[in-house]
């Protein structure tokens, strides 16, 4: 290779890896953000938490903090969105240990959430508290948070169905206001005063059909 193209061939990797060290820093900045935002929202509430709040705690300017989020809801509908798309990791995770054993992923995801509501760093479920601070049906965190119940439900409806009962939508919906209503235990009366075990429960709603 002639030292022209030898130079050449260099700039062009010296180029390419500014841009990913650049796409790095951008994720981590927007990642770092977001994750404060994810530990405020969550613990204190939507309204209750500024942007100022989230600038100084997460070392950004506020220039920074609008490039990435425009507004305040743009932030919230992200916090959301990496909320729903753990959840729904967490949830395959939690029934994929039975592949084609309906009846028992449905009962492994309540025994998931049994331990999951008794850990300290719940605070109850961020769709349902969204829905409730953000109250208008127009509001995109509202309908997020909808969103997010119609998915989880339309999850249970079709497990209720490969398990073969006879209405699976009613079941569908049972268990998740089963779902609803401990979460909402949980927020209300905290780690202490919460004393909700779903596993037998639910066992008993598949056995007889909802």
């Amino acid at each position: 290779m002639s030292i022209g193209r030898y130079q050449c061939y260099a700039l062009m990797r010296c180029q390419d890896e500014e841009k990913t060290m650049s796409s790095d820093r951008k994720t981590s900045t927007r990642q770092k953000i977001l994750e404060v935002a994810d530990n405020l929202f969550y613990r204190e509430g939507i309204r209750a938490v500024g942007v100022d709040t989230i600038i100084a705690q997460s070392g950004v300017a506020k220039t920074t903090l609008y490039r990435y989020f425009p507004s305040k809801d743009d932030l919230v509908v992200a916090y959301l969105e990496e909320r729903q798309n753990s959840f729904k990791r967490l949830f395959e995770i939690a029934i994929a240990r039975y592949p084609n054993e309906p009846k028992q992923q449905i009962i492994a995801l309540f025994a998931w959430l049994d331990k999951y509501l008794t850990k300290p760093e719940c605070y109850g479920c961020p769709f349902l508290v969204t829905a409730s601070e953000l109250p208008e049906l127009e509001h995109p965190a509202h309908q997020l948070a909808v969103s997010n119940r119609i998915a989880i439900r339309d999850r249970l409806v079709s497990l209720a169905e490969a398990v073969g009962v006879d209405n699976p939508q009613q079941l569908g919906v049972h268990l998740l206001l089963l779902i609803d209503g401990a979460f909402t235990q949980r927020r209300l009366f905290g780690i202490e005063g919460f004393d909700v075990r779903l596993k037998p429960i639910v066992a008993q709603l598949v056995d007889g059909n909802g």
